[in-house]
């Protein structure tokens, strides 16, 4: 390990870091909500670490490794959620379990909250609540690596770790620092259309920015406690599907069809199709449920809230127009189905996405297939690309740990108190990137036990950085020269 060089980037991505909290600096002093001190406190503190950190060791040039890559992901998240924590402790005086749950859930786009009474908090709060979520979306560390190489850090490691995943070496541009700008002007477009969108249904812009940010992130913390319900507003809710779902598409794919200007181009690409014949069939039958069960009167309402709640759902934003938890027979079950399915890789969403589920049916079928004619050479294609046994292995591995962390995580919260229904729900809530789960915690995690809160806050990063980025760090062999 290169711990030199490692302190040292820690340093120069805090004191980058430092910079976001400006913005809610601003809004305290715009709404003369008195909190621009605790934002000041923040801003100073947090550069002054990185500052620490960086100045011992600015002259350490030594390149990255991969190994370096992955221990820097993992702890960098980790401290952002300490450092993101700091408005929730100086402002809201949460405690140290609470304010870093929070924190860590905001940065990785969960939206399970420990906070009640959001539409009496002071705005600057609420803001950088939101914006944590939308850094968190892309990744803070991709979009340090746009600007990291500019100071003399290599970023292909950073990048890798990061984007970990089946598509992780499939990048829009040549250069990674070309890249990770590609996909965050990408990403700011969607949000600055969402916000403009939101503000001419009918938001306030104060409204408007922060559900963008939660939206295209697939974040799902919102200003309100009654989340996006609070505006009962079919248009609003119309808006927030299609950048939900534009979210929950491989950035990659906008890159190809914005730069070709051929949007047939999303058409194309069968995990794209997937993912919305996904959300169309379990709208469908999401609707046809509710109405059959007389949840709401008419076939309209009902399928306002099932396309609503699914698109939510299915891209792991977690908003809500209704508490599906307390929703009649099957449909919960479902929809938590949906949940672990998630988004596109390369996306914004959680879950085990759309192309590893295509790739698992596809392999369960080769294997009956095989049953049946033990000799034949079956080939695996995701359109027109060949899937290599490699990859495959890869997928079979990520499922299996996956499970696995699910299952260990559930028995965990039941020791630590929880009933079965919410331990389920808890870890489906925060593995997949949910946010809101079912029994005890179906609108918040602000009753359970600290550990509980504890257990969450391990499920969320290891659900955010796709379970191999951080489980790589407890093999003995990763810590042998």
């Amino acid at each position: 390990m290169h711990w030199r060089a490692i302190i040292r980037l820690f340093g120069i991505l805090l004191m980058l870091y430092s910079l976001s909290f400006l913005p809610s600096f601003v809004v305290a002093l715009i709404y003369q909500d008195g909190e621009w001190l605790v934002f000041g406190v923040s801003l100073v503190f947090t550069a002054g670490i990185g500052a620490f950190l960086w100045l011992p060791n600015i002259h350490e040039q030594t390149e990255l490794s991969v190994r370096d890559g992955f221990l820097i992901v993992t702890l960098f998240w980790a401290l952002l959620g300490l450092v993101g924590a700091l408005p929730f402790i100086l402002g809201l005086h949460l405690s140290v379990t609470d304010a870093i749950f929070e924190s860590i859930s905001g940065f990785t786009t969960t939206g399970a909250t420990v906070i009640e009474g959001l539409d009496r908090l002071p705005p600057s709060v609420l803001y950088h609540r939101q914006q944590i979520h939308w850094l968190g979306g892309m990744g803070i560390i991709v979009l340090a690596v746009a600007i990291l190489p500019l100071l003399g850090v290599g970023g292909m490691q950073l990048y890798r770790a990061e984007t970990s995943g089946v598509a992780k070496y499939e990048k829009p541009t040549p250069r990674i620092a070309e890249t990770a700008r590609v996909l965050w002007t990408i990403y700011f477009t969607l949000t600055a259309a969402c916000a403009i969108a939101f503000r001419l249904a009918g938001m306030n812009t104060f409204d408007a920015i922060g559900h963008a940010f939660a939206t295209v992130s697939t974040g799902g913390f919102s200003t309100h406690d009654a989340s996006l319900g609070y505006f009962d507003s079919p248009l609003i809710e119309a808006i927030a599907i299609f950048f939900m779902l534009a979210g929950g598409v491989n950035f990659t794919i906008h890159f190809i069809a914005w730069r070709k200007r051929k949007f047939n181009d999303y058409f194309k690409d069968p995990e794209v199709r997937a993912f919305g014949l996904i959300f169309l069939a379990g709208s469908l039958f999401v609707a046809v449920s509710l109405y059959l069960t007389k949840t709401y009167d008419g076939a309209w309402s009902c399928w306002r809230y099932a396309s609503f709640q699914v698109a939510s759902i299915l891209t792991s934003t977690g908003f809500g127009t209704a508490t599906y938890a307390f929703w009649p027979l099957h449909i919960p079950l479902v929809l938590v189905i949906l949940s672990f399915t998630g988004g596109c890789g390369g996306s914004t969403a959680g879950g085990i996405k759309v192309l590893r589920v295509m790739l698992l049916v596809k392999l369960g079928f080769r294997q009956l297939f095989q049953i049946a004619h033990p000799q034949a050479l079956v080939v695996l294609k995701v359109g027109n690309r060949t899937m290599s046994e490699d990859i495959l292995l890869s997928v079979w591995g990520f499922y299996v740990l996956y499970v696995v962390t699910c299952l260990l995580l559930t028995v965990a919260m039941m020791a630590a108190g929880l009933d079965l229904e919410s331990a389920f729900g808890a870890t489906v809530a925060t593995v997949n990137l949910l946010g809101p789960g079912l029994g005890e915690v179906a609108t918040s995690f602000a009753t359970v036990d600290p550990i509980v809160k504890w257990l969450g806050v391990f499920g969320m990063l290891a659900g955010r950085l796709e379970i191999f980025t951080l489980f790589i760090l407890f093999l003995p062999d990763y810590w042998r020269n």
